[in-house]
């Protein structure tokens, strides 16, 4: 499990952190939101063969 959570720290900072401004911790929580919703909801995983989390959940959850 250590794995997967040091990949997505590594995804976090190669794909968020680095590429944002923010004035405050408000302003920071609401970038958050948003990079967590086109993370789980929009972008695609190579480890899920090209799904986001959010598909390969509703798969398992149907199964």
């Amino acid at each position: 499990m250590n794995g997967k959570v040091e990949r997505s720290h590594l995804t976090d900072k190669q794909e968020f952190y680095q590429f944002i401004e923010y004035t405050d911790d408000v302003d920071l929580g609401k970038k958050l939101a948003e990079w967590e919703d086109y993370y789980n909801l929009h972008r695609p995983h190579a480890g899920l063969h090209g799904k986001t989390p959010y598909e390969r959940l509703r798969e398992r959850m149907a199964k």
